[in-house]
């Protein structure tokens, strides 16, 4: 336990122990705006002894989520609250950093929902296939997903994490996490399910990461080594989840490039079978050990090495 209250070198800074706080949906935003009680959330976590935290999942663009009041990062109003949260983290003086976990939803979202209506865009994905499952607590009855648009031009939504990177700086944030995990967008692009692309963006383990991997270097671009991601390779949550083999093939791939990016970290989900959905009698994730089967492809990353050890 005594290595946990020892310093750590993250991304180009040195936080003062190993204690971080993973993203966390808090649906306390006032429309979007960061505002008083989430500041008071994260000085309570600073206060706590958390070096390093990540927020709650924060939206690049105006999108349907299933989260009502999820906060964004896209215009000034957003810039200027989040500023008064990461102001106040810093000015507690403990060495805490504070990195912006940037989302899009891609096919989670839903056109009936306020901000996805008020958006005047239709709901975009890598593919048009609907993701099975879903519940909208802040639309009548139980919608569930629809049937999303193609995204004619992934560049586009690059470019829209990229300023929300640039956001995030204006905001004083230490770092970006970028969103990888549970059947959102950059997962879509990465499931084999999800993405039935025939151009550079679909079809082959190469192609399916190009997204994930194009959207890093866009943000490495913004905020050099201060730049880390989340994954979840055993999927299920969302309607995600590839056979086996693939699933290796893939994220091993995706992690054996990430690996040469100098990544400040990168998030693994293990396989949680509470979150894994059951369709048509079974479960829908791909149930393997996370840990065992893609740590050796971040094993050239010291930093990411001695991290994962402690279990952070």
């Amino acid at each position: 336990m005594s290595a946990l209250f020892t310093p750590f070198k993250v991304g180009s800074v040195t936080i003062p122990n190993r204690i971080g706080m993973s993203a966390l949906t808090r649906n306390r935003s006032s429309k979007t705006v960061p505002n008083q009680i989430m500041k008071q959330h994260y000085d309570q976590r600073v206060v706590g002894g958390a070096a390093l935290i990540v927020t709650e999942g924060t939206l690049i663009t105006r999108q349907g989520t299933e989260w009502p009041d999820a906060p964004g990062i896209w215009n000034q109003e957003q810039v200027e609250g989040w500023k008064k949260i990461t102001d106040s983290v810093h000015v507690h003086d403990t060495g805490s950093k504070i990195y912006s976990q940037i989302w899009h939803l891609g096919r989670t979202s839903h056109p009936d929902a306020p901000e996805q209506i008020a958006a005047g865009v239709p709901v975009y994905a890598p593919s048009a296939v609907s993701a099975r499952g879903g519940k909208f607590r802040h639309i009548d009855g139980e919608p569930g997903y629809v049937t999303p648009t193609e995204i004619a031009d992934p560049t586009v939504i690059i470019a829209q994490f990229k300023q929300a990177a640039v956001n995030a700086k204006k905001a004083g944030f230490d770092g970006v996490e970028l969103h990888g995990a549970n059947g959102y967008l950059v997962h879509q692009f990465l499931d084999s399910t999800s993405n039935k692309r025939i151009d550079k963006w679909g079809g082959s383990v190469e192609n399916r990461a190009r997204f994930a991997l194009e959207t890093l270097k866009a943000l490495i671009e913004v905020y050099g080594p201060d730049v880390a991601i989340k994954l979840s390779p055993a999927g299920g949550y969302n309607d995600m989840g590839m056979p086996l083999q693939e699933t290796l093939d893939t994220f091993g791939y995706l992690l054996r490039e990430i690996n040469k990016l100098g990544l400040a970290y990168v998030t693994l989900l293990r396989y949680n079978a509470w979150l894994d959905p059951e369709f048509d009698g079974k479960k829908r994730g791909t149930s393997h050990d996370v840990v065992d089967s893609y740590s050796p492809f971040l094993a050239d990353t010291p930093p990411l090495r001695q991290w994962w050890r402690l279990g952070c």
